[in-house]
C-alpha cells in the first residue's frame, strides 16, 4: 500500500535502431536461432543489471497527507543515479477518463544533475473537492533519462504514491481510524469489514483464523471512508469466534499492528497491539 514502481527499458543497437521492450525480452527461440538467443540474452541481462546501478529517483516519502489548511505540501525527490535526467511529475485521480484536478504540482518538469536534490511542491486551488471525507489520488513522479550512447540502455523510471487531500473539521481522529473499522462475520463463508470514519484506512498483512487455522489470509486492503468489504473465507464458518491480525499504515509510512478477537454476528473493533505482542504477523 506504499508507492508503486514501474519502468521501461530502451536499448540502442549498433546499426543504430531503437526498440523498446520489458527488462526480460521476449526471445522466439528455435534450434537454428537457440545460441544466438542465449548470448542476446546474456547481453541484455549484463546490460539491465548495469543500467539499474546507474540510474534511480528516489522519493523522501511513501505518502503525502495534505490539509485543507494549508496552502501547498511538498517532499523531495534525490536523483541517485550517475547521469542527468529530467523529472516529470503528474497527479491523477483512479476515476476513468481525464479528470481536472484542482490542484498543480511545481515545477512539473525539472532538470536533475546527477546526485541532486529537487523539491516538489503540490498547491490545491481551493475548490471542488468533498468536505465530509478524505479523498485520495496518485502522485507519479517518473525520470526521462537522457540519450543513450551506443550499446546502452536507459531504463525510464516512474514511481507512484498515494495523496490524501484531509478536509478540515473532520470529525475522529486520524491516528484512531483503524480502530474503529467494524469487523462481522456474515452468512455462509464471508467476513465483512466497515469503514464509519472518514478517512482512508490502509492496511497490509491481514489474517483470519478460526482456532488455529488460517481462514483468510491477504496481502494489502485499502477501505474508503464510509466503504464496507465483503471478504471471503477459505471455508465456511463453523460458528466458531474469528481472530482477525491486520497492520495498518500511519500518515508517516509507519506500520502499526492491530488485532480484533471474538468476531462473530455482533459487529467487533480491533485495538493497538503492542510491539512486544505481535500475535498473529
Amino acid at each position: 500500500m506504499g508507492s508503486c514502481l514501474s519502468y521501461l527499458i530502451t536499448s540502442k543497437a549498433t546499426d543504430g535502431v531503437s526498440c523498446t521492450h520489458p527488462v526480460a525480452p521476449r526471445l522466439k527461440v528455435n534450434a537454428i536461432m537457440f545460441y544466438t538467443a542465449i548470448r542476446y540474452a546474456c547481453f541484455s541481462l549484463a546490460m539491465t543489471l548495469s543500467a539499474s546501478a546507474q540510474a534511480g529517483i528516489v522519493l523522501n516519502t511513501t505518502r503525502v497527507i495534505y490539509p485543507a489548511e494549508d496552502k501547498e505540501v511538498s517532499f523531495g525527490v534525490h536523483n541517485s543515479g550517475g547521469g542527468e535526467i529530467l523529472l516529470q511529475s503528474w497527479l491523477e485521480s483512479d476515476a476513468q477518463g481525464t479528470v481536472d484536478l484542482p490542484f498543480v504540482i511545481i515545477p512539473a518538469l525539472a532538470r536533475m544533475p546527477a546526485d541532486s536534490k529537487q523539491l516538489l511542491r503540490i498547491m490545491y486551488a481551493g475548490v471542488d473537492m468533498p468536505q465530509d471525507r478524505e479523498s485520495v489520488f496518485w502522485l507519479n513522479v517518473q525520470e526521462i533519462p537522457q540519450a543513450a550512447a551506443e550499446n546502452a540502455l536507459q531504463i525510464a523510471i516512474r514511481q507512484r504514491i498515494k495523496v490524501f487531500f484531509r478536509p478540515q473539521g473532520l470529525r475522529a481522529e486520524p491516528a484512531q481510524a483503524a480502530e474503529k473499522l467494524q469487523w462481522r462475520v456474515l452468512e455462509g463463508d464471508r467476513l465483512q469489514v466497515s469503514n464509519p470514519g472518514p478517512y482512508y484506512v490502509s492496511m497490509v498483512r491481514i489474517d483470519v483464523l478460526e482456532g488455529t487455522t488460517h481462514v483468510l489470509k491477504k496481502d494489502s486492503l485499502m477501505l474508503a471512508p464510509k466503504q464496507s468489504l465483503d471478504l471471503p473465507l477459505t471455508k465456511p464458518a463453523s460458528g466458531h469466534p474469528l481472530n482477525v491480525g491486520f497492520t495498518s499504515i500511519n500518515d508517516f509510512g509507519g506500520l502499526v499492528p492491530y488485532r480484533a478477537t471474538q468476531i462473530a454476528r455482533e459487529a467487533v473493533n480491533a485495538i493497538k497491539v503492542a510491539k512486544t505482542d505481535t500475535g498473529a504477523h
